[in-house]
């Protein structure tokens, strides 16, 4: 659970990634911490090389690249270091952070989630983050449950078909 803090904001957060995830962030370092670091670092020794830095630019373009760099690696290494790697490993019977559930709302055809953390929810792919509506709603849900989502546009009512 999230630690809390003075206005109600968590000062901790659960950070939760399926092995996919973790992979596709070590390998997003990997290829930020390599060719394009050594890419921006080119382009600022050429734009140094240029002159007068105060109205170059390219050295202030690249520089501001530089920066927005710098920080995705530092929040990547920050998200893998605190990061609570989970995989279904197999039916548990109900749903948790790393399943696939497939629901159905009425009249609708069955839709399957993969329940995720947040750094990987990617709703038009079907990866629902636990925080989200659906995603609280379906944790801890079993075959046969009955899940509402609360969600700004009304509640979702869905069955839960399956786990896995």
């Amino acid at each position: 659970m999230p630690e809390e803090k003075a206005g109600g904001r968590s000062s901790k957060r659960e950070v939760y990634l399926t092995p996919e995830g973790e992979a596709r962030l070590r390998a997003e370092l990997k290829e930020l911490c390599g060719p394009r670091r050594e890419d921006l670092a080119r382009r600022l020794r050429f734009a140094v090389q240029q002159g007068d830095l105060s109205e170059n630019a390219d050295y202030i373009t690249a520089k501001e690249e530089q920066a927005f760099l710098e920080g995705r690696i530092q929040e990547l290494e920050q998200t893998l270091r605190i990061a609570t790697v989970v995989d279904a490993g197999g039916p548990t019977g109900e749903v948790a952070v790393g399943a696939t559930v497939v629901v159905q709302e009425e009249g609708l055809p069955p839709q399957p989630y993969q329940i995720v953390g947040v750094k990987e929810a990617d709703p038009r792919h079907g990866k629902i983050s636990h925080e989200s509506p659906i995603g609280m709603a379906l944790l801890g849900k079993r075959v046969g449950d009955l899940a509402v989502a609360q969600t700004p546009a009304g509640d979702i009512r869905m069955r839960v078909i399956e786990i896995r």
